[in-house]
């Protein structure tokens, strides 16, 4: 293990369902995304971190919900995003092929970040190290409901999320009293629906 994945390890904590990433699927996004993201998946699979909540995961599962978030938007122009990560509360981690980590979308409240940089392809395996080591616990969580919710509604597994229902958008409370343990795919679907995708401003940081 490298020592970037070790300190991610130490800071997010063992990894959990592990799932173990074919051949086919490191041979499909060869060339997409970074040569480095492509061995972590080898030598570690898909694997929920700090008790599940954050999880590297299959972009091909998520294809539509990247999908559903980018078409009809000006970053469908901008890259091809393939979602390489994502928390327990649907924060998003989309890796443009041109532009690395460029991209995040908090779904619960259908607002992104967007970085405005295009690395060369020899930086690509240096972004990837950094978007890695820069994950933090307390940034995936939401309102510090990340316990509360696991020892409700159990762990997650590697399909799951915790979701607002009714969904935030839709005036629902932010409480634990109205979080559920739903299927990532279809939820994060479902939120990419309800509202126009937009920036933050400053305003709401």
């Amino acid at each position: 293990m490298d020592k970037v994945f070790a300190r991610f390890i130490e800071k997010l904590g063992d990894p959990i369902d592990r799932q173990e990433v074919p051949t086919s699927s490191i041979e499909h996004y060869r060339g997409k995304l970074p040569d480095l993201l492509l061995e972590y998946w080898t030598e570690h699979g898909w694997c929920g971190y700090g008790e599940g909540i954050f999880w590297l995961v299959n972009p091909q599962e998520y294809e539509e919900v990247v999908a559903s978030w980018i078409e009809g938007t000006t970053l469908e122009k901008r890259d091809t995003y393939h979602l390489i990560a994502r928390g327990a509360f649907g924060d998003l981690y989309l890796w443009g092929e041109k532009t690395g980590f460029s991209l995040k979308i908090t779904s619960i409240l259908s607002r992104c970040v967007i970085h405005d940089f295009e690395p060369t392809p020899e930086q690509m395996d240096r972004k990837i190290q950094d978007f890695i080591v820069s994950r933090k616990v307390d940034s995936n969580d939401y309102g510090d409901l990340f316990k509360p919710a696991k020892k409700k509604l159990g762990t997650l597994r590697n399909d799951e999320m915790y979701g607002f229902v009714p969904a935030l958008m839709f005036g629902g409370p932010d409480t634990l009293d109205h979080l559920k343990k739903v299927k990532a795919v279809e939820h994060l679907i479902l939120l990419s629906q309800i509202t126009e995708l937009q920036p933050y401003s400053f305003s709401d940081i």
